[in-house]
């Protein structure tokens, strides 16, 4: 525990330090990159089977103690964020180098710190000013830019919303704790197992609210869309890779410390991953903004996870060890990787902004020929999202496709359903994502120019393009030896949950061992290839000519398919969801003139019910307004009709 307590003080230190106008990034990025190598070393040994790493001292603040607890499903996703963090840290000094923002690496810092607090807070006071301490400092940072007015109306939806979740959290623990005694984990966690059904029920919805408003759950997902985009493109990318899997943690510590959970546990945890992984796709398809694009996709995977998590529970519940394990493994796994691709694809969005000056897709095309490196490593992070060997997104929808299947087959009506939703909602899911980042991908990196912003972008200098070639790294490794890793990670999964690990877990293991075994070959394969390409064509001149242009004499980019022309069929097919808007002249005339069009698609949940129901909490207010009018006679009366009402109501 000494050497986590030592990245903590690295990590607050390090921000502090950076507050002085001549050190900045100078101490706080080799602190965030101290801070991940000494909290590593003691969570990789926990999740080897080195037992729980804790830290306990008396503090004047009532409700329990300074605690710190580390065991394997702590050092689970401990060990992302400090990585991830710390690979953003690097990003960022290139990409922050012009900013006059003094006080950002001080956030940064506060904000690893915090994160890293949460998973190893055993108390919860401490754990909710650990919460509070990320979710102020993420509010900081993602309205870095706050000169302009979206940015800024982007960090109030963020703050609203984050507060919300923490009040939820507060009456949990007020529920766990009982009222009395001291707030540690230890004993809410032995008189959790004997309280009510109504209370355990309670605690379950509101660890759902609270915890999934931080995860981006749908419908309490609209301030992603809004925050990561505004944020800087390393922020964005701690933001979306690890940020948002506290939420997650949160809802895996509370499922697992309550017993054998009711059947209707599983099936809503089921249903929010159905509505945010299909709705989340679906709004991210419908995006022409790459990184709102990509902050829908983060909401379209923790409906992933949702379903690995719910499909747990329902085998948890039956006593369908297979079931149990497969779902919860396949859930782990998926935070795991969403946490590198999507940290990858973030920072590769902020190495094209950075490069042309828009995030615009439709405005992209042709940025392979200019930016080689982004694109290679964003063609990788589009592989290992869409699901595709031998990057590492492959492995987590296979387990929870294996599981599903498995409940399919079981003599359970609830549990058959249970499977099959998952299954059905899991392959849609994953056939539009395939479309949606293949159309990312296209329009972006393939084709000609559509603007003089790509003209002459660039790939960024190497600080920026390290850290995205070690995640395509980690990405590559994880799809190629998760055979190993499997084995290795299988105190976290016993800890998510507590039971003997099913024999299938090495059947299970043996089967990917096999896929990362034919994975590596193709890779293997595709070198020598390339190789053997490069040494046919060495000391011959090689010359480039067009193919058949269809009739074409001078195609123009014009001609190509932009991002929202590729989505139209796929949005149009679901435009009772979507309510997309379009504005402009249909083309109608065989030889049409100069013609524009132009769509957008609001977040339905936002504009069907936090934007009416906001709208009339206001006009209510601005009613009762009336009565502060600033006539002291009339306040003087309140004070008297007041203290009579309070009067008459004691006399009876």
């Amino acid at each position: 525990m000494t050497l986590l307590v030592a990245a903590l003080l690295c990590l607050i230190g390090g921000g502090i330090l950076s507050l002085h106008p001549r050190l900045g990034a100078r101490v706080a990025v080799p602190g965030c990159v101290i801070a991940a190598v000494l909290g590593v070393i003691p969570a990789t040994q926990v999740l080897s089977g080195g037992g729980v790493l804790s830290l306990r001292a008396e503090w004047a603040v009532p409700g329990g103690s300074f605690y710190l607890h580390c065991d394997a499903l702590s050092a689970f996703f401990l060990i992302p964020i400090l990585v991830v963090s710390a690979l953003g840290a690097l990003y960022g000094a290139e990409y922050m180098r012009h900013s006059v923002n003094r006080a950002h690496w001080f956030f940064y810092s506060l904000l690893v710190a915090g994160m890293a607090g949460v998973v190893l807070a055993w108390n919860a006071i401490f754990f909710l000013v650990a919460w509070e301490t990320m979710a102020l400092a993420s509010f900081f940072l993602v309205v870095t830019d706050d000169d302009q007015a979206p940015v800024r109306e982007a960090g109030w939806v963020y703050l609203v919303a984050t507060h919300f979740g923490t009040a939820c959290l507060m009456i949990l623990f007020a529920l766990a704790g009982g009222g009395s005694g001291p707030l540690d984990f230890d004993p809410m966690i032995a008189t959790g197992a004997g309280a009510s059904t109504w209370t355990l029920g309670l605690v379950f919805l509101l660890a759902v609210v609270g915890f999934g408003t931080k995860a981006g759950i749908v419908p309490f997902h609209v301030w992603l869309p809004e925050a990561h985009p505004a944020a800087p493109s390393h922020v964005s990318a701690v933001m979306s890779g690890v940020m948002i899997k506290t939420g997650i943690y949160g809802i895996v510590r509370v499922l697992t410390s309550c017993g054998v959970p009711p059947l209707w546990w599983g099936w809503v945890l089921i249903g929010l991953g159905l509505l945010s992984g299909v709705g989340g796709v679906l709004f991210a398809l419908a995006q022409q903004d790459l990184k709102r694009m990509l902050a829908y996709s983060s909401v379209e995977n923790i409906g992933i996870i949702l379903l690995g998590l719910g499909l747990g529970a329902v085998g948890w519940t039956f006593g369908e060890d297979r079931v149990c394990f497969l779902g919860f493994a396949g859930a782990l796994f998926h935070i795991l990787n969403h946490a590198l691709f999507k940290s990858l694809l973030f920072l590769g969005a902020g190495a094209i902004a950075h490069a042309t000056g828009t995030r615009n897709m439709d405005a992209f095309g042709g940025l392979f020929k200019r930016m080689r490196h982004t694109g290679g490593t964003f063609l990788a992070g589009s592989m290992a999202i869409a699901g595709l060997p031998p990057f590492n997104g492959f492995i987590g929808e296979f387990l929870l496709f294996l599981g599903g299947l498995i409940a399919v087959m079981s003599a359970q009506p609830a549990l058959c359903g249970a499977g099959a939703s998952v299954i059905a909602g899991l392959a849609l899911i994953s056939g539009l994502a395939v479309a949606g980042f293949t159309r990312a991908f296209g329009s972006a990196f393939l084709g000609e120019p559509r603007s003089e912003c790509v003209e002459h972008a660039h790939d960024p200098g190497w600080r920026m393009l390290l850290p995205m070639w070690i995640l395509v790294y980690f990405c590559l490794l994880i799809g190629t030896s998760v055979g190993p890793l499997a084995a290795y990670n299988s105190p976290a999964w016993s800890a998510a949950w507590p039971g003997k690990t099913p024999e299938i877990a090495f059947a299970v293991a043996s089967c990917l061992s096999c896929v990362s075994l034919w994975a590596g070959a193709f890779v293997v394969l595709c070198l020598l290839l390339a190789g053997f390409r490069l040494l046919l064509l060495r000391g011959r001149s090689v010359r480039q000519a067009v193919t058949w242009d269809c009739g074409y004499a001078a195609p123009a980019a014009r001609m190509q398919y932009t991002a929202s022309s590729f989505a139209q069929p796929l949005t149009d097919m679901f435009r009772t969801v979507l309510h997309t808007k379009v504005s402009g002249g249909a083309i109608a005339d065989v030889f049409p003139g100069l013609s524009q069009s132009s769509s957008v698609t609001a977040d339905a949940v936002r504009a069907g019910f936090y934007q009416p129901l906001f709208s009339g909490v206001l006009r209510g207010v601005i009613a009762v307004r009336r009565l502060q009018h600033g006539n002291l006679h009339l306040y003087v009366l309140y004070i008297a009709l007041t203290l009579l009402f309070l009067l008459f109501m004691e006399l009876g």
